[in-house]
């Protein structure tokens, strides 16, 4: 077995309404804001862009 990583959930503030989320660092899909919708992670076939502030790691 490999010992890679899998991803991370992270804690994530939006830039545009200060909303706080728990997102997936290698998302599939797009995510938005639940608050105000704008899209703060963006799939890249691996480890996801993430335009929005990154609070903590979680584990």
């Amino acid at each position: 077995m490999s010992n890679e990583k899998r991803g991370n959930f992270l804690k994530v503030k939006c830039l545009d309404c200060d909303n706080e989320q728990i997102v997936f660092d290698r998302a599939a899909s797009n995510v938005q804001c639940i608050i105000c919708g704008k899209t703060f992670v963006k799939p890249l076939g691996g480890k996801s862009k993430i335009t929005a502030h990154i609070d903590s790691v979680l584990k």
